[in-house]
């Protein structure tokens, strides 16, 4: 499992599929929409808990199709549905390497680029937490979406409609809880709903993730 997560890393950070792309996304859309809203700070500092939630929802959303579609066209993805590691655990570690190379760099540069946004103070440490508990569920989600359309040319577009309604959940929740943090509200309901979030995608995705290649490896 761990040569596998190794593996998976190095073939990201060497194809540069989501990595360096992800983040040049984040940046340029923190960046971008100041200038296209103005510079009134009272209006950015309301819309920055959203347009921080969605800009790492997409930036996670541009390497999804590369979970297994590097696996599928060298083979290896036939080993891997073969050997004597469950496919469901191949699907976790997939999806952490993807959470590594994407969501813990976002969650890392999320801080920065808020000030770009002039979010409030009080919400950057409920921003990492929210997008620390938040993006695992992005990528047990993508990595689901991922498994569903494996092996079909340009399935990119597709496998975007499929997962950006199950990311809905998961953008609202974190979004509020950003939010409520920079206002200082009561924040325990949506940052629970988050939590729980993650953890049932963390629990149940793998299993119908893994599913779904044994329907289209046959």
């Amino acid at each position: 499992m761990k040569a596998l997560l190794l593996r998976d890393l190095r073939l990201a950070m060497r194809s540069g599929g989501g990595f360096g792309l992800g983040l040049a996304f984040f940046f340029l859309l923190s960046v971008l929409v100041p200038l296209g809203v103005g510079p009134e700070g009272g209006t950015l500092a309301r819309i920055a808990p959203g347009i921080l939630w969605v800009g790492a929802l997409l930036a996670c959303l541009l390497s999804l199709d590369r979970i297994f579609a590097l696996d599928f066209e060298d083979g290896s993805l036939d080993l891997l549905a073969t050997a004597p590691i469950p496919l469901e655990a191949v699907v976790a570690v997939k999806a952490l390497a993807h959470w590594l190379v994407t969501g813990l760099p976002l969650t890392l540069l999320a801080p920065g680029l808020a000030v770009f946004l002039n979010l409030p103070a009080g919400g950057y440490g409920w921003l990492v937490l929210s997008l620390l508990l938040g993006t695992p569920a992005l990528s047990v989600i993508g990595a689901f979406g991922a498994a569903l359309v494996v092996g079909l040319r340009r399935g990119g577009l597709l496998l975007s409609l499929l997962v950006l309604p199950l990311y809905v959940p998961t953008l609202i929740f974190g979004a509020e809880v950003v939010r409520r943090g920079a206002e200082g509200m009561a924040l325990a309901t949506p940052l629970a709903l988050l939590t729980a979030i993650s953890l049932g995608a963390a629990a149940l995705l793998p299993f119908a993730a893994a599913a779904a290649l044994r329907v289209n490896l046959r």
